[in-house]
């Protein structure tokens, strides 16, 4: 049986898990907007600060991406102390559009061109949420509250 899913933050011990991901899904370059070919890059890119959402391939179709970003959401417009929270998907990726509306991130517009993987251009739908939005109807996954750093 599988463990439940956990919502938590990256660590420097979560590179080799990074690296693994990247080598087995050669489209995660594209959601990355990098290369991660060794351990090394991995663990430099944890210490960037970006938002982003992916699973692995078998984890998907279960909801998990919406759970998390729910989850995510909930935190940044709660403790976090947000009130907009914005999200964007290419225009061409229906899966992302689901987990944006699932997550109860709102449709806002289209900006064309706004992202670039290579040479390609692609149009982003902008979503956002709000805190005085309505939480969604989705099981939000259980956070784990930070802890010490361990990088």
């Amino acid at each position: 049986m599988r463990a439940a899913p956990l919502l938590r933050a990256w660590t420097q011990a979560d590179a080799p898990s990074l690296h693994a991901a990247f080598a087995a899904d050669p489209g995660l370059e594209h959601q990355l907007g990098c290369r991660l070919d060794d351990v090394g890059q991995a663990s430099r890119y944890l210490q960037t600060a970006w938002v982003s959402y992916w699973l692995a391939p078998s984890a998907r179709g279960h909801s998990l991406a919406s759970r998390g970003v729910a989850a995510a959401a909930a935190w940044a417009l709660g403790d976090g102390g947000l009130f907009r929270l914005e999200l964007g998907h290419r225009t061409n990726n229906p899966a992302s559009c689901r987990v944006a509306l699932n997550a109860g991130f709102r449709p806002e517009g289209i900006e064309r061109s706004k992202l670039r993987y290579g040479k390609d251009r692609f149009d982003v739908e902008t979503h956002a949420r709000l805190a005085s939005d309505p939480v969604p109807g989705i099981s939000a996954l259980p956070l784990q509250s930070p802890g010490p750093s361990t990088s």
